[in-house]
C-alpha cells in the first residue's frame, strides 16, 4: 500500500491531490496535526471538490494559512474545451503546472451516464503507426495528482447540474502501465470511498501489451477492466504497425491475458481498430477468433477515427459488420463501438497537437467553457 511511497511537489509545496488517504495523514502528521484532520481534508478536496484552501471551514484558520504555505491543491489548469454538437461528447485540454505542458481529458456521454477518458502521460513512446500521441514522442510521465486532477476538474464542471461520472476509461495519451506506481496510486485515490468513490469495477485501463506490466497489475488485488490495443491477429500485421509487438509478440501477451483473468476473474476487453486494407479481412477475422477463442473477453471493433499525417483510413461500414458477424458465429462477444466526438478531434493526441503548432506560430490558445 502507499504511505512511504514518494509524493509530487510544485515549487516546493506538496501536491495534495496525489495523495491516498494514508500518506495524507503522513503529511498532516509532519505539520503537527492529528491523524483526523487528514480525512477531513481528504473529503474536502474529493468529495466537496474544494478549489481553496479557505473554503475548508472545518479546518482552524492557522491551519488552513499553513495549508496555503505548504501545499497545493490544483496542479493543472484549464485552457480550452469543446463540445461535440452531435453527441455531447466533451473534450478538454489542460495545462500542467508544473512545467506547462499540455494533456488531454475526454468526457462521453452514454445512456446509462458519464464515462472519463484520462491521459497518463504527456506524449507516448509506444510508436503506433495509426496514433496521434505518438507523434513527437513521449514528453514525461504524468504524476498521481496529474491524473486526478483530470478526473476532479471535469466533475467539478459536472458538479452544478448535479451529474457524476460513473466510470473511468485510462486510453488516453500515453501507456498506463509504463506509468505503473502512479497509475495504481491514482485507482487507490479515485476509488476511496471517502472521496469520489468509484468503483474499481467501473474502471478500464489500456495497455498495448507491456506484458510484465500486466502480470504485475494481476497480483495488485484492483478488479479493474484491462483492455487490451490488439488491433491485429498475427504478429506480421501486428509488428509493422504496433512496434511493441516485436519485443512482446502474440504469444506471450495471450499467456499474460489469461493470467489476468485466472488472478482476477475479470474478463479481457481486446480493442480493435479497423483500418481499411490492413487489418480488416474476413481471413483475419476467423484468426482473431482462434487467438482470443480460449480467453474469457469481449471485443471492441472501433471504426479508425483519421489522424493528419497518418496514412490509414477506417474500413468501410459494411466490412466491419462482415468481420463482426464472423467472430459472434465463432461464439465471441462482440460489438461494434459508436464512434464519439468526431467535431472535436477526439482522438488521442489531436488537440494537443493543434494547441502546440498554435503555439509555435505565436498565437495563443484560447479558453473555452
Amino acid at each position: 500500500m502507499a504511505g512511504p511511497e514518494p509524493v509530487s511537489t510544485i515549487a516546493g509545496r506538496a501536491a495534495l491531490l496525489g495523495m491516498t488517504q494514508a500518506q495524507l495523514e503522513g503529511f498532516m502528521a509532519s505539520l503537527g496535526e492529528p491523524r483526523y484532520r487528514a480525512r477531513q481534508v481528504f473529503q474536502w478536496l474529493f468529495r466537496h471538490r474544494a478549489a481553496d484552501f479557505q473554503a475548508m471551514t472545518n479546518l482552524p484558520a492557522a491551519l488552513r494559512t499553513l495549508l496555503e504555505e505548504r501545499a497545493v491543491i490544483d496542479v493543472a489548469q484549464l485552457i480550452l474545451s469543446q463540445e461535440d454538437p452531435d453527441d455531447g461528447t466533451r473534450k478538454f485540454l489542460f495545462r500542467l503546472l508544473a512545467d506547462g505542458e499540455t494533456v488531454e481529458t475526454v468526457l462521453m456521454r452514454y445512456r446509462h451516464g458519464f464515462s472519463l477518458c484520462v491521459s497518463t502521460q504527456v506524449g507516448c513512446r509506444m510508436g503506433c503507426r495509426f496514433c496521434a500521441s505518438t507523434m513527437g514522442g513521449k514528453v514525461r510521465d504524468l504524476t498521481a495528482a496529474e491524473i486526478v486532477q483530470q478526473v476532479v476538474s471535469v466533475q467539478r464542471a459536472l458538479d452544478p447540474a448535479g451529474e457524476r461520472i460513473g466510470s473511468i476509461v485510462v486510453m488516453g495519451m500515453g501507456e498506463p502501465l509504463e506509468n505503473y506506481d502512479n497509475l495504481v496510486r491514482f485507482l487507490r485515490i479515485v476509488n476511496d470511498p471517502e472521496g469520489l468513490g468509484i468503483g474499481l469495477r467501473h474502471i478500464t485501463v489500456s495497455t498495448v501489451g507491456l506484458v510484465p506490466a500486466i502480470r504485475r497489475l494481476a497480483e495488485e488485488g484492483l478488479p479493474v477492466t484491462l483492455a487490451v490495443s490488439l488491433h491485429a491477429p498475427n504478429d506480421y500485421i501486428r509488428s509493422q504497425i504496433m512496434p511493441i509487438n516485436v519485443r512482446y509478440p502474440l504469444a506471450q501477451l495471450m499467456d499474460a491475458c489469461r493470467d489476468y483473468v485466472a488472478k482476477t476473474g475479470r474478463r479481457i476487453s481486446f480493442e480493435y481498430i479497423m483500418m481499411d486494407g490492413v487489418n480488416d479481412h474476413p481471413e483475419l477475422a476467423r484468426e482473431l477468433a482462434v487467438l482470443v477463442g480460449d480467453l474469457l473477453c469481449h471485443i471492441n471493433l472501433i471504426p479508425y477515427n483519421p489522424v493528419p499525417d497518418r496514412p490509414y483510413k477506417p474500413s468501410p461500414p459494411r466490412r466491419m459488420q462482415v468481420f463482426r458477424d464472423i467472430l459472434r458465429r465463432a461464439g465471441l462477444q462482440v460489438t461494434i463501438r459508436r464512434t464519439l466526438g468526431r467535431k472535436i478531434e477526439a482522438a488521442c493526441g489531436q488537440l494537443r497537437r493543434r494547441a502546440l503548432a498554435e503555439k509555435q506560430e505565436g498565437r495563443p490558445v484560447p479558453a473555452k467553457g
